[in-house]
Order: structure tokens, then sequence, then C-alpha cells
């Protein structure tokens, strides 16, 4: 069973989750179906509980707030959310995706394997280890796939805190055990595309195409950058225009995918390809692009294959802060997108920004407000919009150090006042889920009980609240041995010392923690204006207001 935490429509449009799907749904040695928060495949057999034949669950997860929809699937299947209530025959929970692989700690007591990086090398060898002991105890099945290259099993490994509750390591049990696991990188010549096209998705009938994987730029704050370092692409000949004839086969839209599709060393290729009379009626979008490049001919072609707008990703209209997160991008380059997208026939520019990005002031936010203000006077007729996040610190990146910053709320509020009445849309995300965003992306085991116990009421703010007081009151179920969760502040506002141990230290990514922690220091070479938040001594947490 392959699992999605949300609905169809939702799901069958993530590429990731159709990739896994189809490398398993291929092999011959393997029965696989697809479930959904609202529908799902027909059960193997008969349903759970009256002698079906469920040997593997699995889940794909790219958004830290869809952890609790785990266990409400798990339980739907009949299947006890805490691997260590599993015996010999329930299913091996396996997951994978961009969370688990930055962090997967605070789910780790839900899983019996995490797959950290691309599923091209992990699931061949995942499946072929499991076929090779599928007779097995649990035991043993688990002990055989903990040796698998890239095959985290938290079961077989303990985290360590010392009496006031800092983690000092997590470690393997047993001799044998790697001491650390790192992710995997696929290194072929293709990357991915649709595998199933539908009119129900959330973007309809769209067949896409992932252009290039990781991104060169190396945005400090930017996990889908440094998580999936290095930076691929495809060959045009082998690689895309194949991935592109298969889907124009059945459908007409076309989606170009990827952090900063526009680097691709042939793309300027690509697009005069398909720019060809063969392709007159095809409706051609692509995702985010690196603002200095695009030219004239990329907004012409684009117009002309049925695109409205286009997107760039400035993060700030501070030139101070762009230089800050090392986004290497000149004010002038943004005026002359403008303008490029305007003189190619596009309607729209779509662009995107953070707010409380570390020592950022009132003056770098209205910097941001300023320099939206000036386009929409510079590109008359252009429709501008403004979409705004919270930073939130993520493993593997020269950031993760850094805490939310609860400015960023009055900031969020100072970029409205500003843009609104002047005609240029703000689509801000809420200051209160980046908050809870953060809460999982740096937590450790501790935050289990909390994800278990906020199922229910986990799509409000009030309800991870709740939450996270019952855990602390000892109201519901932790395991055996887990402390305490630490201070919250200490865990989404505070600034951590290089030297610390982090939750995911024991995971190697792309890069060392040395090397993070360089690049962090070129960017931040001095501390913070404001001074860091000391982490709590206590076990108490104390809630946001």
């Amino acid at each position: 069973m392959l699992a999605f935490p949300s609905s169809y429509s939702v799901g069958i449009t993530s590429l990731g989750y159709q990739v896994v799907w189809a490398s398993l749904a291929r092999r011959t040695d393997v029965d696989v179906r697809r479930l959904f928060t609202d529908q799902g495949d027909p059960p193997h057999g008969r349903s759970r509980g009256r002698g079906a034949a469920l040997d593997l669950f699995g889940l794909s997860l790219s958004w830290e707030l869809d952890g609790p929809v785990l266990l409400d699937l798990l339980e739907q299947e009949r299947i006890p959310i805490w691997a260590s209530e599993r015996g010999d025959t329930d299913p091996i929970v396996f997951g994978g995706g961009p969370v688990l692989t930055a962090n997967p700690e605070p789910l780790a007591p839900f899983f019996d394997a995490v797959l950290l990086g691309d599923g091209e090398l992990l699931l061949p060898a995942f499946i072929e280890a499991l076929q090779a002991c599928r007779q097995a105890p649990r035991a043993e099945r688990l002990a055989r796939l903990a040796q698998v290259p890239g095959i985290y099993v938290p079961s077989l490994y303990r985290p360590e805190y010392a009496p006031d509750g800092t983690l000092l390591g997590v470690r393997p049990l047993a001799p044998g055990l790697p001491e650390r696991v790192a992710k995997q990188t696929w290194q072929g010549n293709t990357l991915s595309h649709s595998m199933v096209v539908t009119p129900e998705a959330a973007w309809p009938s769209i067949h896409m195409v992932e252009v290039v994987r990781s991104c060169p730029e190396l945005c400090r704050f930017c996990l889908a950058s440094y998580l999936t370092l290095p930076f691929r692409t495809p060959s045009l000949d082998d690689g895309l225009i194949p991935a592109v004839e298969a889907g124009l086969a059945v459908t007409q839209r076309l989606g170009l995918l990827g952090a900063s599709v526009t680097q691709h060393p042939q793309f300027a290729e690509l697009l005069q390809w398909l720019d060809g009379d063969r392709f007159e009626g095809t409706r051609v979008s692509v995702s985010s692009v690196r603002a200095a490049t695009v030219t004239p001919e990329l907004g012409r072609i684009l117009a002309k294959r049925g695109s409205k707008s286009l997107t760039i990703a400035i993060e700030s209209g501070s030139e101070r802060m762009r230089e800050l997160v090392n986004k290497k991008l000149a004010t002038e380059e943004i005026f002359a997108a403008a303008r490029y997208a305007r003189e190619g026939g596009l309607s729209g520019l779509k662009l995107y920004g953070m707010a409380g990005l570390p020592t950022e002031t009132e003056a770098d936010i209205e910097a941001t407000a300023d320099l939206l203000l000036q386009l929409k006077k510079a590109t008359p007729g252009l429709r501008l919009s403004l979409g705004v996040s919270t930073f939130v610190p993520k493993a593997h990146t020269p950031f993760q150090w850094q805490g939310v910053r609860p400015e960023a709320e009055q900031h969020l509020k100072r970029l409205a006042k500003r843009l609104r009445p002047k005609g240029v849309e703000l689509r801000p995300e809420s200051y209160g889920w980046s908050v809870i965003q953060a809460l999982l992306s740096r937590s450790d085991r501790r935050l289990a009980p909390v994800i278990a116990a906020a199922r229910g009421s986990h799509e409000s703010l009030g309800g991870w609240k709740r939450a996270y007081r019952a855990v602390l009151a000892d109201t519901v179920q932790r395991p055996v041995g887990l402390p305490l969760p630490p201070a919250w502040d200490a865990v989404v506002h505070a600034t951590w010392e290089p030297g610390r141990v982090l939750p995911w230290d024991h995971l190697d990514g792309p890069l060392s923690q040395a090397v993070l922690a360089e690049h962090a220091r070129r960017s931040l070479p001095q501390p913070a204006a404001a001074e860091p938040l000391k982490p709590a001594q206590s076990n108490t947490a104390v809630l946001p207001r």
C-alpha cells in the first residue's frame, strides 16, 4: 500500500509520489495499491483484519504539517501507529520524501524504515532486501534493512539525553549497525516525468517533466537546493525530449518543473524546440525561474504557448538581504525580468519573497514594498503578485541554526499595509503555521507524542498547542523512556550554537555540518543583531500566547 497524506487530486499531482508508485507497479514481484485521504485502489484480497496480506505500507511526505495524517491512514488500515507495537504479521511501515530525508526524528517512532534520498536508487534496494528475508521474523527483516545504504531503521537507534534535556546524540543499539546513515543520490542521465495524466488532478491533464534537480544558487535557507545536491540535468536528446514526447501523446498540457529550470544548460534549445509549429495548441508552463535568466524570447514563447504569467523568487527587495542569503540577484535584473515578461506578451509576474530572515529589519521590509511599487510603475499593465512566507529553519541548510523571528508577523502586516492599497496582490503564508512548521522541522523524537495527540485537531493552531500541553501533563501515550519535550521557544525561536548536537546529526546530507557552518559564517560573519534566545534549562514547555 502506497499512501499520500492528502486527497487524490493533490496526491496524484505529486511527481515524486507518481514516480514511486510507477517504480513499484512495474515490478513483477510487487502488487502495489494507492491510498489517499478520500479514496484508494481496491484493497489486496479481503479487507485488512480478515486475512489480507499487506506486507508494506509506504508514505510519501513532502510537507511537515501532513505528519498527523499518516497516523489516521495507519489506523484506517488497522496498523498500530507506534512501530514498537507492531508484530510479525503487521506490515513494514516505510516513508520517504524531502521532509523525512531532512529530519525524520519527530516521526521516527511511527516508521519502521525511512528511505533517505532519491527513490530511483533506494526503492530497488529496499524491495530486494525485503524479498531476501520475507519469511523471517520482523526483527530480522529490520536488521537486514538497516544494512542497506540510505535506509534508516529508527528502532535500532536510540537518542540519548542529558539530565537537563539536552540531546547528546542518536546512537545505534547494536554492534555492526552503521554509526551514520547517508542520503542516497541518483546520478543517472534521466530524471522523472508524469506517469499519470488525469483531469481529476489539482493541475488537470498536465504532463510534468523534471528539467533539473537541485539548484546551483545555494540560497542559505533553501532545503530544495542544499538537500538535493548536486545540481543535475538530463540531456536534451536522451532525457528531456523523450519525456516530453511521451506526455504529448496523451495531453496538450506540459509543465516543466525544477527549482531553476532555466539554468539547464540546454534550456534555450528546449525552448526553441517547443517554439516549433508542431506544438501549436500545446500549453506550456514553467515553475519558478531565476530572474536573471528571463529573456524576451522566454516571455514570447511562453505567451505563445498559453502561459499567462511567469514566477521568479526574489526573497527580498533589499539588496543587503539578498546578499546575506546568497541570492546573487541585482535589482536591475528584477526590473529586466518584469520588462521582458511584459514585452513577451505575458500578463502577470508572480514574485516570491520571505519575511523574518536573519538580521532582517523594518528597513529591509520597506525595501521590498518599495521594489514592488516601483515595478508596478515601471511595467504598467503587468499584473504583479507577491507571495511571502516566513523564514523557517530547515535541516541540512546553513540557516538551520537560526530560529523563527517573532518580528516576521509584524513584517508581513507591514507589507500588506504598503502594497494592497496600491493594487499589488499580496499572498502571505500564515505566520502561526510557520511556527508549527518550524516545530516539526527542528524537533527530535520527543515531539512524536505531540503529533499523535494532535490528530483530529491538527488543522488548527490551537489544536497543536493543546496537544503540547497534554503531553506535558502526561495524559497521553508516550513511549517508555522518552523524556518530555523541551521548551517551545528553545525549539522554534532560539538561535542554536554551531557546536550543538542536532536531531539529524547522525544522518548525512550532501554537505557536512562543518561545511554548512562555514556557509553560514560567510552570510552571518557576526551574530544576528537581536540577542539569541537561550535554550531553557527545564523540560517545561512554554507555549506562545
